[in-house]
């Protein structure tokens, strides 16, 4: 148990220690965030999928102001920002991209 514990702690530091210096995550209720996201930047969910057994990743966006923003959330409904930036941009699904095919 104690040897989980310890690993545990060195692979959440080795993830801290990997951000940039300025990198902050902010965490609150996925309520509070999305109504933030919604209305304060009028961002909506552009899509997302499962992380893990407990975390859902989403990815919001406002292709009028080009803002964008990532989240984690946790199964106990906490969410973290993990990302957020400018100039977002949706693919086009039609869109054949170069390179080795999958």
């Amino acid at each position: 148990m104690l040897t989980t514990v310890i690993k545990s702690a060195m692979i959440a530091g080795a993830a801290v220690a990997a951000l940039p210096a300025n990198a902050q995550t902010y965490c609150a209720g996925r309520d509070q965030i999305v109504e933030r996201l919604t209305n304060g930047f009028g961002e909506g969910l552009a899509g997302g999928g499962l992380r893990s057994e407990s975390q859902v990743l989403e990815v919001w966006a406002a292709p009028e102001t080009g803002t964008w923003t990532i989240l984690i959330t946790q199964a106990d409904g906490t969410t973290c920002v993990m990302a957020s930036g400018t100039n977002w941009h949706q693919q086009d699904p039609n869109m054949v991209l170069m390179g080795v095919p999958s």
